[in-house]
């Protein structure tokens, strides 16, 4: 069975920074295309980014492209979000999802598994 757990969550001030690790277990992770989803109070759970099986490839939500970024370490079965000038409108429950397939997946229902999200907020 696979499991997604994500880490690195916490509270930082605006501008501020952080990474994101999502550690999958109970099988390999370069056997899965992957995503980062958020969701804020009030607001349904939407794309920060997907990658396809190999990490080439990528689709990004408008909002953050040029301050986050995404990377994987098949080796350590773990994808990172790295996080940069962090805004107010990125708070939210963050949550890794793998997909047993090749290419990016956008929609999250076509995820197998997720994680059970970090929290992140972002303040003055």
């Amino acid at each position: 069975q696979v499991h997604l757990v994500e880490s690195g969550g916490g509270s930082v001030q605006i501008g501020g920074s952080l990474r994101l690790s999502c550690l999958l277990s109970g099988s390999t992770l370069s056997s899965y295309a992957m995503g980062w989803f958020r969701q804020a109070p009030g607001k349904e759970r939407g794309l920060v980014v997907a990658t396809d099986r190999d990490g080439r490839n990528a689709a990004w939500t408008e909002s953050v492209k040029g301050r986050f970024t995404i990377s994987r370490d098949d080796a350590k079965n773990t994808v990172y979000l790295e996080m940069n000038s962090l805004k107010p409108e990125d708070t939210a429950v963050y949550y890794c999802a793998a997909a047993d397939r090749y290419a990016v997946v956008v929609p999250a229902h076509r995820y197998d598994y997720w994680g059970q999200g970090t929290q992140v907020t972002v303040s003055s």
